[in-house]
């Protein structure tokens, strides 16, 4: 439904993006992340043609964004992070207003309240925006890229200004959404990506540095370290581990009970060192009580892979 393929973005000197390339199936629910100044919102920019590449290409549904902007555009519902609303209106005005904007063909009356329905603003829609909390300007925005059924959505920090109630009800909203819709979450809110993705693609200085499985993502960084309780004198459980091929790093993280150590070792990528370190233990008469992967969260594998970096959101 949606192909980026080696989009390329200069501001003069600086390159923004650089050789950026990714797609989203029919359906799928793509989270899109990276730090501030990685890029992101760049690329989501070119993505709803609000602004053009230096190079490369977007294709909607197959269509070029830039050659055909007004038929790519018609296929797409953007929340950007600050909800393009009008103040003085009605959220009922707002959106009569946005229906006849995006010249849409559908029985009117009817389509404007099951969309109000579904994001929860029908019970305020004859009330003025400016009046509305936050989190009920977040969702009238949400309501105006509903407008029209489109097959994309592009959603920009979507549970801004909502409390955990709210967040839950448009988690779940988007999961819905994610069965007739191809959606692209932008979020700074890793464990709302986590809940809410299929799919996770990060974004670093520029260029894509993962794109994967939501589930396979955090389970493949988790391969390289391990947590073992053993029992044993510390320097000497160290200084045994140290000296098994593929360990990069040791240290004790804990003491779950008397004479035992709770230890995290780091290994080289796609080492598997557990078979070494039993027997190893089991030479220095050091008993392995407990041993098992560390979780990951997509936290720990955001920081992985941009550590160090800076970055536009």
């Amino acid at each position: 439904m949606i192909e980026v393929k080696n989009l390329v973005k200069n501001y003069g000197r600086q390159t923004a993006l650089d050789g950026v390339t990714f797609s989203v199936k029919d359906g799928e629910i793509l989270g899109f992340l990276g730090p501030n100044g990685a890029g992101k919102s760049t690329t989501m920019n070119i993505i709803t043609g609000y602004i053009s590449a230096t190079d490369g290409t977007v294709l909607i549904d197959g269509i070029d964004i830039l050659e055909e902007p007004k038929k790519a555009k018609s296929k797409i519902g953007y929340l950007p992070e600050i909800p393009p609303v009008y103040g003085d209106m009605t959220v009922e005005g707002y959106l009569k207003f946005m229906f006849d904007i995006k010249k849409l063909t559908l029985p009117k009356k009817e389509h404007i309240l099951e969309v109000s329905k579904l994001v929860g603003v029908d019970k305020v829609s004859d009330r003025l925006i400016k009046h509305l909390s936050k989190g009920y300007r977040q969702r009238v925005g949400f309501a105006q890229a509903l407008l029209g059924n489109p097959p994309v959505l592009i959603l920009d920090e979507p549970t801004v200004g909502l409390d955990p109630n709210q967040i839950i009800e448009m988690r779940n909203l988007i999961r819905k959404l994610g069965k007739k819709h191809t959606v692209i979450l932008s979020s700074h809110v890793l464990s709302e990506v986590q809940a809410t993705c299929d799919r996770i693609v990060v974004i670093n200085k520029g260029k894509i540095v993962a794109d994967d499985m939501k589930d396979s993502m955090t389970s493949r960084a988790a391969d390289n370290k391990l947590v073992a309780v053993i029992e044993g004198r510390e320097q000497g459980v160290i200084s045994a581990i140290r000296n098994i091929s593929g360990v990069v790093n040791v240290r004790k993280t804990g003491e779950p009970e008397h004479g035992c150590g709770e230890y995290t070792i780091e290994c080289k990528d796609e080492a598997d060192i557990r078979r070494a370190l039993f027997k190893t233990m089991a030479t220095q008469s050091m008993p392995i009580l407990m041993l098992h992967r560390d979780e990951y969260s997509l936290e720990d594998v955001f920081i992985k892979l941009t550590q160090g970096e800076g970055g536009d959101k």
